[in-house]
């Protein structure tokens, strides 16, 4: 279950339907009922604002987004969420600008419902991008540039052409034929990857967590193919990089208290003021750095997290459309933290913390949360980061079967291209069952040779019977 706000619309505290639905529906269907009495009057089907924090407090802590870290204030802050979008009134019919408190007075729920409309799912299709056959014109073509299928130009050919160009033959029609581009390779790319994480993530529709329109292909090639031998992004935009002061400070907590690139003098306490430099930068990005775009499709990965694999190769989708700029901060910070929590020669941080509560703390909302962000965002975060500091490495890397899938299909594709194109040369590169055979006739098998030990006792002497001497 997850109860966090979606995309802004009109209103900040707007949430997307379907996660707001499904904790509304818990909530109008198994929240407890009964009569209480309130200034010498009894109200039927009630309860007081105490019992639906209990109840509601009790429920999220049960849930396997968020767990027994939901504290009771956070529940307060959502019921006053449902107060104001109608999802509970007072029991005189207040709602909208009631205050809610963790206290004895009573609401009830209204009598329409306060559940969003879904969107409309479109029918689940395996293969998004559709090619037109190769004898259909494409679209928006001037005359000028249409590419024309070449011809092997023999003797016969030659007298033809001569022909039509004396007029003694109509002239034959221009052929058209499809190429596969550069933009098809990006759509194919495209296409496949969110159809496997359409598959992984089981749902009907990407529409509840992305909008497909700002998934750029160029992105996702880019952190397949643009990696260093440690599997790190490279940029070809180097003003995207990492300031050189900050990339600096993380190699020296990474590699503490070897800190060769470091030429200050250490004093007491210099890595807590290194540990600050990096927090501050991180802390004021523009965006987190899984992005606001993809707030949605990240959360839903966490419904997944009993199933460890599964939900190794959703994140690991899910990284592939990320920015590649925020795709290399992502893999620099976490080997940063991931080393900081392993090394024990490191002092402490920070007075009160461990250092492994302090990466996740310090570093979660800046790796992820929502445009609109409401009190639950902080668990959602804190439980993204923690799976994600303990399998970084196997969620940053490219996920194989998806790469050769896809690589696999583009290589299909321009083979039948190759092949409508270029039939007598495909025909030599790659013969057919009935030219192979004409190539290489099958020889006669010669018979076996019968062996002597193969005979049933064959040494056996002659047995003269009665009637053959008679």
């Amino acid at each position: 279950m997850c109860v966090q706000a979606g995309k802004r619309e009109t209103d900040k505290d707007k949430p997307t339907p379907c996660r707001w639905n499904e904790t509304v529906e818990l909530f109008r269907t198994r929240m407890p009922l009964r009569k209480h009495r309130c200034r010498f009057k009894s109200y039927d089907r009630c309860f007081t604002a105490a019992e639906a924090v209990d109840w509601l407090h009790e429920l999220l802590r049960c849930s396997q987004n968020f767990g027994p870290e939901v504290t009771r204030k956070q529940t307060v802050q959502l019921l006053k969420k449902f107060l104001k979008n109608h999802v509970i009134e007072d029991i005189k019919g207040k709602w909208g600008q009631e205050d809610f408190e963790d206290n004895r007075h009573l609401y009830r729920f209204p009598p329409s419902s306060p559940l969003k409309p879904y969107p409309k799912k479109p029918a689940y299709q395996k293969d998004v991008i559709k090619f037109p056959e190769w004898n259909d014109p494409p679209q928006s073509t001037s005359q000028e540039n249409i590419p024309v299928r070449p011809v092997v130009v023999n003797s016969e050919m030659w007298y033809k052409r001569h022909s039509i160009a004396i007029g003694e033959v109509p002239a034959c029609r221009l052929v058209y034929r499809r190429q596969l581009t550069e933009a098809n390779v990006e759509e194919i790319w495209k296409s496949m990857t969110l159809s496997y994480l359409q598959k992984v993530l089981g749902l009907d529709s990407l529409e509840e967590v992305l909008d497909i329109k700002l998934v750029n292909s160029k992105f996702i090639i880019h952190n397949v193919y643009s990696v260093s031998k440690q599997g790190v992004v490279i940029l070809d935009d180097k003003s995207k990089e990492l300031p050189h002061w900050v990339l600096s400070a993380m190699k020296c907590l990474a590699n503490w208290p070897n800190c060769s690139d470091l030429k200050q003098p250490m004093y007491l306490g210099f890595e807590k003021d290194v540990f600050k430099t990096i927090a501050d930068y991180y802390g004021h990005l523009k965006e987190p750095l899984l992005t606001f775009h993809l707030f949605d499709a990240f959360v839903s990965v966490l419904g997944l997290l009993q199933k460890e694999k599964m939900a190794i190769e959703a994140f690991q989708i899910c990284c592939l459309l990320l920015p590649p700029e925020n795709r290399r901060k992502l893999q620099l910070l976490m080997r940063m933290m991931a080393r900081i929590c392993l090394n024990k020669e490191m002092p402490s941080l920070c007075d009160g913390f461990g250092t492994r509560t302090l990466m996740v703390q310090t570093f979660s909302r800046c790796i992820l949360c929502s445009k609109d962000e409401v009190d639950l965002d902080e668990l959602l975060a804190v439980r993204l980061v923690t799976f994600l500091m303990d399998n970084y490495q196997e969620i940053l890397k490219v996920p194989l079967a998806l790469q050769t899938s896809i690589e696999e299909r583009v290589a299909h594709l321009r083979r039948v291209q190759f092949q409508k194109s270029y039939p007598e040369v495909y025909q030599e590169r790659f013969p057919t069952p009935e030219s192979e055979a004409l190539l290489f006739p099958e020889k006669p098998k010669p018979k076996p040779q019968l062996l002597m030990w193969a005979l049933k006792n064959p040494f056996q002497p002659f047995q003269r019977t009665r009637s053959f001497r008679m």
